[in-house]
């Protein structure tokens, strides 16, 4: 049979191309690309374990200043609030020695007022005394046609008024 007989030829022909073919391959793809393709994925990796290391010192430094802005955050707080105890304090003793000051002025203005009433009552009572005493005095020399003493009609007057 031909087609067996020929087998050995075709075989090794094939052999030969499969050889070369695998050859220009290995060379080609192995030994041309596959290193190129290593070293782009190794910088790669390179570049990415460069970024989580990048992230992680950004990560350490941002928690750090975190840390730093609570404290002082806290610092703050706890200054204001002293602060503000202080002012509220001061406040609070101003405002009483405020009020000390206004009670005494009031205490003061209401002594002068109470001593102005009573003159004012001593001064009008007197004076209704005097009309009293010039009005009974007037009476008597109309009704009686007596001329009565300004003093005994005062006397009069005065002892009328302390019976009501």
């Amino acid at each position: 049979m031909p087609q067996i007989a020929q087998i050995s030829e075709i075989f090794a022909s094939q052999l030969f191309w499969l050889t070369i073919s695998f050859g220009l391959i290995f060379f080609v793809v192995g030994l041309g690309m596959v290193p190129k393709i290593q070293g782009t994925v190794d910088a790669r990796d390179a570049r990415i374990a460069a970024d989580l290391a990048t992230a992680a010192s950004a990560r350490e430094t941002a928690d750090r200043l975190e840390a730093e802005h609570r404290a002082a955050l806290d610092k703050s707080r706890s200054e204001a609030a002293a602060v503000a105890a202080e002012a509220k304090a001061a406040a609070a003793q101003a405002t009483e020695t405020r009020v000390k000051a206004a009670d005494a002025a009031a205490g003061t203005r209401i002594e002068d007022a109470m001593r102005r009433i009573a003159e004012a009552r001593l001064s009008a009572e007197a004076e209704v005394e005097a009309v009293a005493a010039d009005a009974a005095a007037a009476m008597v020399a109309r009704v009686a046609g007596l001329t009565v003493d300004e003093d005994a009609a005062r006397a009069a007057v005065k002892q009328e008024l302390v019976r009501g």
